[in-house]
């Protein structure tokens, strides 16, 4: 059974909500963002190869981490590295991707991971995922694993179930982030649950919903089985890659089909996706305070999280409820519950610099 287990890495992004320690030449996933000795790609390699073989699990990633993702992950062939050219976001990656798994295996079944997420609970993990397979094996499923949401969230996607209560529910409504307001009452009804990002398929069942509901993209990806694993792959990516719709997986296709369903989560789930949200997940002293690498001294402070290398000296006084990230040529100190406007911030900050701090 386990050989037609895959598993897709999607490790192409640049995570700016983390600028500025997650910058374009040294993306988040490739960091050790929770002071564990791993860096967040090399955990989530780690995750999967509790079920998966390791040669069956292939990396998406731009062409310009290559490099970083064979040094980190240093037993992988180099085909295992599957690179975008440019970036389309993740439904034309994944289509290339599912292609090409199908072209070594006809009756894969996949799953589709986040380099960036935080998962500290890999046994209840490889059990969901045991359960998704099997599911997957008896049915033409597509899968996402559901996050039972504690927080009026605006920035997941909200899946409204139709048996909330069941281990496996079928997907009545897909909303990408929504308001504040209608977060609170999806949290209140108890049918709605977070889209983890995280799916599993049958390599058949996604292609065929790609040629139902992408018939362009599929149409421009489609003549590339011909020339698989041959030296003119590469050129015909980079020809054909650039004229794809820049659009995630979840509007090009899992917001359109009859036939997504939920797999209850039963492990801890942390997306990542801001500074907050980070530290959410660690450790904390009496005075809530929170700190990655730096030695730090505390004095009337609480509520604080502080980002640095391991031989800086922090010293702290008065402040309350901020993050501090010392990354070398920048040094940023703002509010925690500002964390969603740091995309505002950077713009106003290549505005003035250019790229300079990119």
């Amino acid at each position: 059974m386990k050989s037609n287990y895959y598993a897709l890495i999607m490790a192409g992004g640049v995570g700016s909500r983390f600028w500025p320690k997650s910058r374009k030449n040294l993306p988040k996933q490739f960091q050790d963002f929770m002071g564990s000795g791993k860096t967040l790609l090399q955990h989530t390699v780690d995750r999967l190869r509790l079920l998966i073989p390791s040669n069956q699990i292939l990396i998406l990633t731009n062409e310009l981490y290559s490099d970083l993702v064979l040094e980190q992950i240093p037993d992988f062939e180099s085909d295992q590295v599957i690179l975008e050219p440019s970036m389309r976001n993740t439904a034309p990656c994944l289509l290339y991707a599912s292609l090409k798994i199908q072209n070594l295996n006809p009756v894969a079944q996949i799953i589709v991971a986040p380099s960036d997420h935080w998962i500290n609970e890999s046994d209840l993990f490889i059990e969901n995922l045991k359960e998704a397979f099997n599911h997957c094996l008896k049915n033409q499923a597509l899968i996402t694993f559901g996050i039972k949401p504690t927080q009026p969230h605006t920035g997941y996607g909200y899946l409204e179930l139709a048996n909330p209560k069941d281990a496996i529910s079928k997907v009545l409504k897909f909303t990408e982030k929504p308001s504040f307001q209608v977060s609170q009452q999806f949290l209140s009804s108890g049918n709605f649950f977070w889209n983890s990002g995280i799916f599993v398929w049958n390599v058949k069942t996604i292609l065929t919903a790609f040629e139902q509901y992408q018939p362009s993209m599929f149409a421009l990806f489609e003549p590339i089985r011909e020339i698989l694993s041959t030296p003119k792959e590469i050129d015909f990516i980079k020809d054909h890659y650039k004229k794809a719709e820049n659009v995630s997986i979840d509007y090009a296709i899992l917001e359109q089909v009859n036939n997504l369903v939920v797999i209850r989560a039963s492990f801890n789930w942390n997306d990542l996706g801001t500074w907050n949200s980070l530290y959410d997940q660690l450790d904390k002293d009496d005075d809530r305070n929170a700190v990655v690498g730096a030695k730090t001294v505390f004095k009337n402070a609480e509520g604080n999280m502080i980002h640095s290398k391991s031989d800086k000296l922090v010293v702290v006084e008065g402040l309350n409820d901020f993050v501090v990230v010392d990354n070398e040529d920048v040094l940023l100190i703002f509010p925690k519950e500002n964390d969603q406007n740091l995309k505002d911030l950077i713009k106003k900050k290549q505005l003035k610099f250019g790229d300079q701090f990119e």
